[in-house]
């Protein structure tokens, strides 16, 4: 199996989307759709577990792209009845060669039913909980801290599968949302801190889980509202039951989804992803000004940030750089040779704009630094006076632990690196990063950041981790010291 990204090693990755569906026919098809907009979030592989009053629970997983597996009518024939849920993933870097068992959704079967589970997020304590379980006697068929979930449900001793997967959750720490899916309900819960995102919508007469607003839209729902922080909803054909399993703790959501994993058409906190990233723009436009002809984004993701920019600076946007739209999966054995082309495979520049002038590039992050470096190499060939790097997000100095694909802290550029040697190392005139405050600012907290009480989750900028990652300490990751 190929890498995911073979020519993309420089981005932080979401690692999951999820997605159900209830009280619809076929309801396999809408959670196909829905996967396919929610592609952005994983593009490893998916799974979807459907139900059926006659022929029982049905499941298909599948490598690869939604649209390459389940928009075959033979495929999505096995996958009937009204009832169904979803899982697009992409594993950690690094990891082991990705196996068709590590694939969600997982089933399990219990005394009183069946229930598949999806999961986005990471739990932190999941090495201890694998110990644990093993050493009682569970066998574990995959090698995902999700399969955790299914086997602290079927050791649990409350009479349903809903109270058990509460009791279950108990035990977890990190960050999770999850949809699950019995016979006849629909199950979506959110981790207290509320870190991975979740929404309900309504299509027709029948309810919608997702990760994400956007992915209502492709069937035509209608978003109701944020599934709450600490929050499990359970629903059936008679509506949607709230239920609170944990005890209050203050919401933190993760930043990043603003600034980078969720697709600009999406609603986060009733406000469009694309205008807080504009507002990022702007901001960045304040703190650090630069006097330029061009303001050029780095497609896709810096684009929203690039046009803010531009409005506040007014300098003027261009395309200066085009992104390939055709470079995919399906360009997966690349020689030797052409991979040394690297990410001229994927973005083009507009040398026509660009030659002679002074160019600022707005991207969203900079992780390793490597497609920066490349990126900058490809501008000043094509005749640039000057290149300016401004990065849309603070300096990405710490992994997460919560459900992103993060390098280890010592291969992230901030962590070894100040702001003037990165600089020097990346070889430009100028680079900048939006401060953390800024950040905060831009996504509508008006004071900047709570030092004491952060309203987010920054860890990968701040080193603040809400949830101690318990099984990264054990292996020898040591967290910032206090100050």
């Amino acid at each position: 199996m190929p890498p995911a990204h073979p020519f993309d090693d420089d981005k932080l990755r979401e690692e999951c989307g999820i997605f159900g569906v209830i009280g619809v026919a076929d309801a396999a098809n809408f959670v196909a759709l829905g996967l396919h907009a929610l592609q952005h979030r994983g593009q490893e592989a998916g799974g979807i577990v459907s139900h059926d009053a006659e022929q029982g629970f049905n499941s298909a997983r599948r490598f690869g792209y939604v649209r390459d597996n389940f928009t075959r009518q033979s495929l999505m024939e096995t996958l009937p009845g009204p009832l169904s849920i979803g899982h697009v993933r992409y594993s950690t870097a690094g990891g082991k060669a990705p196996v068709i068992r590590d694939v969600q959704p997982f089933f399990g079967e219990f005394a009183m039913g069946g229930a598949a589970i999806a999961h986005n997020g990471n739990i932190t304590n999941a090495d201890a909980l694998r110990r644990e379980l093993i050493e009682r006697g569970s066998i574990f068929q995959s090698n995902s801290d999700s399969e955790c979930i299914i086997h602290l449900m079927a050791r649990s001793l409350q009479r349903n599968i809903p109270e058990r997967m509460e009791d279950a959750l108990r035990r977890v720490e990190g960050a999770f949302s999850v949809v699950a899916m019995t016979r006849t309900k629909l199950i979506g819960v959110r981790d207290p801190l509320g870190v991975r995102p979740l929404v309900l919508g309504q299509v027709g007469d029948g309810w919608v889980l997702s990760s994400e607003t956007c992915a209502l839209d492709i069937i035509g729902a209608r978003f109701v509202r944020e599934i709450e922080p600490g929050e499990m909803v359970v629903i059936t054909n008679d509506g949607v039951e709230s239920h609170r399993p944990f005890r209050p703790a203050k919401s933190r959501f993760c930043i990043f989804e603003h600034v980078y994993f969720s697709r600009p058409d999406s609603i986060i906190g009733g406000r469009s992803v694309y205008e807080t990233r504009s507002q990022i723009g702007i901001e960045l436009a304040r703190e650090a000004p630069v006097d330029a002809d061009l303001v050029c984004p780095v497609p896709d993701s810096g684009t929203p940030a690039a046009i803010g920019f531009s409005q506040e600076s007014g300098i003027p946007y261009a395309m200066g750089i085009v992104r390939n739209q055709y470079m995919g999966r399906t360009f997966i054995e690349p020689t030797e040779q052409i991979r040394n082309m690297g990410v001229r495979l994927k973005l083009n520049v507009n040398r026509a704009l660009i030659e002679g002038k002074r160019v600022i590039l707005v991207d969203d992050s900079v992780v390793r630094g490597t497609t920066s470096r490349k990126i900058k190499e490809m501008i000043l060939d094509a005749g640039a006076k000057e290149v300016h790097f401004r990065i849309a997000s603070p300096p990405t100095a710490w992994p997460c632990f919560y459900g992103v694909d993060t390098p280890q802290r010592d291969k992230l550029l901030a962590a070894t690196m100040s702001e003037d040697e990165m600089r020097e190392h990346l070889a430009v005139d100028s680079l900048k990063f939006i401060s953390l405050d800024g950040l905060y600012r831009a996504v509508g907290e008006a004071s900047g950041r709570d030092a004491k009480c952060p309203q987010y989750c920054d860890a990968c900028f701040s080193g603040d981790y809400p949830v101690e990652p318990s099984d990264q300490i054990e292996k020898g990751f040591q967290l910032k010291a206090a100050e």
